[in-house]
């Protein structure tokens, strides 16, 4: 029987529907959209420094080389102009460092310009507007919300002084009709940019403590497996060296009364024995401590009870079939109550997740040096598609923890018939003896 290939890597989850891949040109445009994100991510002071020296030199070029006029005010010296445009682009260079501090900076030198009744070219008027606008964008999509809440009542009040009161401006409503609803607009996307920042974290955050959730979720579950399997060793131990100690005893007390030299072997083979027993007690003894369920008392089931686990899961609606081969009878009990164990929970987890009507199939045969266990379902009616299931139940985990006990390999996953699943184990066994029988069931 060939052995299925190992349930390592995963095969791709299909991609949902509707997520075609996308145009070649907007692929493109978002690569290079993360690539400038991640550039300001690691130099955030560059594009600042960029988007100053921007303003700087548009402002200048207009200055020095538009045909409008040259600007300035009555009163105010020459260099007035500029000094307005260098304040606004080093207040830039600060935009996402001291959002609220620029934004009051750059609305109080527009308002300012305005009262003292500063003439600037067209374009330059529209550039210190729109360094406004960006400032109060990154005071609300960074910015304290106290602080965003001021700095709207502020422009609101700046807007409304500057077009009916100082500006001499032909249709005044529909003129801060626009220019509120611009303000409105810059304010509105940066809290959106703001949500959407916020929402991404929540996710991440989310996303990384699921999967510690889920780490820890599976170690504490290996751990508990591990417990399982080393109480139930400690029992079958425990009994095996009563019974070496009993036989070692009464073997001395045959030799003593025949007066042979062995006798004294033995009594040291029976006191060795017991300190044994003391010292499991010591090391293991203390993972019953927690242990009231009166079944644990109960002897540890073996391959003898599999008919009786198959009666069981028959009722409960899943067709089971088994067919064995080899000598189960000569299987040590550790290695039985593996077996069982194993089956019981790949059955259970076909009664979980396959669905009805299932069937399932065990084969179970042992030879030479291996113990070979393979349950197969037809995954039913009900079972999700592709065989799919999630692989991080405490079943799945305490399986794997018992074939690697018997330094044997688990193979758990879809068998390839688009809705079952199957579970296969090869354990390395030294507790069965040479010979061959079939039998089914």
């Amino acid at each position: 029987m060939s052995p299925e290939p190992a349930a390592g890597p995963r095969e791709p989850a299909p991609p949902l529907p509707g997520a075609e891949p996308a145009h070649p040109l907007l692929d493109r445009v978002m690569r290079l959209r993360r690539r400038a994100r991640e550039f300001d991510r690691r130099h955030p002071r560059v594009l600042d420094a960029v988007v100053a020296a921007a303003v700087a030199l548009v402002a200048l070029s207009d200055f020095l080389f538009g045909d409008g006029g040259r600007p300035g005010a009555d009163g105010f010296p020459a260099f007035a102009p500029y000094a307005f445009t260098a304040a606004m682009a080093l207040a830039l260079w600060w935009r996402r460092r001291y959002p609220a501090a620029v934004f009051f900076v750059l609305s109080t030198i527009v308002f300012a310009q305005s009262v003292i009744g500063l003439w600037l070219p067209s374009r330059v008027s529209v550039l210190f507007a729109f360094c406004t606008l960006l400032a109060f964008h990154t005071l609300a999509s960074i910015g304290s919300l106290r602080l965003f809440a001021w700095g709207a009542a502020v422009i609101a009040v700046e807007m409304v002084l500057m077009v009916l009161v100082l500006e001499d401006i032909d249709q005044p409503a529909l003129s801060l009709l626009l220019i509120l609803g611009t303000v409105t607009a810059a304010g509105a996307l940066g809290l959106t940019v703001r949500v959407h920042r916020m929402y991404t974290a929540a996710l991440e955050d989310r996303a990384r403590r699921l999967e510690i959730e889920r780490e820890q979720r599976e170690r504490l579950i290996a751990a508990a497996e591990r417990s399982r399997i080393a109480r139930e060793m400690h029992d079958i131990l425990g009994h095996n060296l009563s019974v070496m100690v009993t036989l070692a005893d009464g073997a001395a007390t045959l030799a003593g009364k025949r007066g042979e030299e062995s006798a004294g072997a033995l009594r040291m083979l029976g006191d060795t024995g017991r300190e044994a027993m003391d010292e499991l007690r010591r090391v293991l003894g203390v993972l019953h401590a927690d242990e009231r369920d009166p079944r644990s008392l109960s002897p540890q089931p073996g391959v003898d009870d599999l008919e009786s686990l198959f009666e069981r899961v028959r009722a409960a609606g899943l067709i089971v079939t088994c067919r064995t081969s080899g000598r189960l009878g000569h299987l040590g009990s550790g290695v039985q109550l593996t077996v069982y164990r194993i089956i019981q929970e790949a059955l259970t987890n076909t009664l979980k997740h396959a669905g009805g009507p299932a069937a399932a199939a065990v084969t179970l045969a042992v030879d030479d040096g291996q113990v070979h266990i393979r349950v197969v379902d037809s995954g039913g009616d009900t079972a999700p598609p592709g065989g799919r299931r999630r692989e991080t139940g405490r079943g799945l985990i305490g399986i794997r923890e018992r074939a690697a006990l018997y330094g044997g390999t688990a193979t758990i996953g879809p068998n390839g018939s688009g809705s079952g699943w199957v579970v296969d184990v090869v354990l390395e066994r030294t507790a069965a003896l040479h010979g061959k029988g079939d039998s089914s069931t």
